[in-house]
């Protein structure tokens, strides 16, 4: 059964649309991640649902029962029901008829069995009713309980299927394995084998992936293994996971927030922009603490200039490299130096300067500023000018 608790288990707005698609008798499901997180007792996914029903009489149910229908990707056998102001997918019972690596070419099912099939890991064919009983077609329950990652049924015909599960079953054992059991040989093996298939992918796809694996609580374990078996040099050339570990571990004593920004930072590799897609913003992001880790700037002016989150994550990336324990002690000067604010402006050296003068001379008094720990007052600045 899934728990109790479970808060899905009596959303008025679930509820409603259930008991909308199920008015005729048809039965409906929660699906995927949603009970594969209340079966674990972790912070919930979206709530998605899967029915027999074909998509246009799903969209009849609903509006029958008064709630609007988005056909999101009703070609694809799914739409999106909203009830309560929340969006919820509901997606037909589909088998693949062919697929080429990215996409599939699929037909409609009654079949429970069919449509878990299709599906990539055994922990997310889980299907459950709102009653909160969990119906399980290939068997993955125990393998969920366990917090084991396998594929469904062959290990090469899923990831053929689909050539991004590859780096998905390195987010999803970096989320929810159980470190003590190791990774699934079978799985290594078909994933050794068919990384070729990486290069048919999209960067968007590429990118999106390890993003998502860089932020899980510790992502060392899997992107270890990723470079052991030539995946990561593949997806990310020039990468080096010597600095992960350690920065990982330091931004933890700190009692950080997982950081994927800063963890890429740490792995580097060659034109990371274009081989992630990653936005400018980001992009920017991880090429300037890059920048800074080999700069001289100090800690505590790159807190002054570019904020404390930067200055924090560069000062991580910098112990990490110098093999430097770190304690929470040094975070306080920095938030110091973040908010401080230099006690002079331009007009003050007026008008006795001006022009490139003006600013060469309030930068020399700024840098004399910064260097005395921020404690120089203006005075003391005017009377050092």
């Amino acid at each position: 059964m899934i728990p109790a608790n479970t808060p899905w288990l009596t959303d008025p707005s679930v509820r409603a649309v259930c008991q909308a698609i199920a008015a005729q008798g048809a039965p409906i499901y929660m699906v995927g991640g949603c009970v594969r997180d209340a079966i674990l007792g972790v912070a919930g996914s979206d709530v998605d649902m899967a029915t027999p029903v074909l998509p246009q009489e799903v969209s009849r149910l609903a509006q029958a029962a008064g709630l609007k229908v988005v056909p999101t990707g009703i070609d694809h056998g799914t739409v999106t029901v909203i009830a309560g102001g929340t969006g919820f997918e509901i997606t037909s019972f589909r088998k693949d008829i062919a697929t080429d690596g990215r996409r599939a070419v699929v037909a409609f099912s009654d079949d429970i069995t069919e449509d878990a099939r299709r599906r990539d890991f055994t922990l997310n064919a889980l299907y459950a009713t709102l009653a909160g009983d969990i119906v399980d077609p290939l068997g993955g329950l125990p393998d969920c309980h366990a917090r084991r990652i396998r594929f469904i049924e062959d290990a090469e015909t899923r990831i053929r299927e689909d050539y991004l599960r590859i780096l998905r079953f390195f987010r999803f054992h970096a989320r929810y394995a159980d470190p003590a059991q190791g990774f699934d040989p079978d799985a290594l093996a078909a994933i050794a084998s068919n990384s070729a298939g990486l290069e048919t992918l999209s960067a968007e796809r590429v990118g999106q992936e390890l993003c998502r694996l860089l932020a899980a609580p510790d992502p060392m374990p899997a992107v270890a293994v990723m470079h052991q078996i030539g995946v990561l040099p593949q997806i990310l050339p020039g990468s080096d996971v010597t600095f992960l570990g350690p920065v990982v571990h330091l931004a933890d004593h700190l009692c950080l927030p997982p950081d994927w920004r800063l963890r890429l930072a740490a792995l580097g590799g060659e034109d990371l922009q274009d081989r992630l897609r990653l936005t400018n913003k980001d992009a920017k992001a991880v090429a300037q603490m890059r920048e800074m880790l080999g700069a001289m700037t100090p800690d505590h002016e790159i807190a002054y200039r570019h904020g404390f989150d930067r200055a924090v994550q560069v000062a991580i990336l910098r112990g990490a490299m110098a093999n430097q324990p770190m304690g929470k002690d040094m975070l306080q000067p920095l938030q110091h130096a973040a908010q401080a604010r230099l006690p002079l402006t331009a007009q003050d050296l007026m008008p006795g300067l001006s022009g490139k003068a003006l600013g060469d001379r309030l930068a020399t008094l700024e840098n004399r500023w910064i260097a005395s720990g921020f404690t120089l007052t203006r005075d003391a600045l005017l009377a050092s000018d």
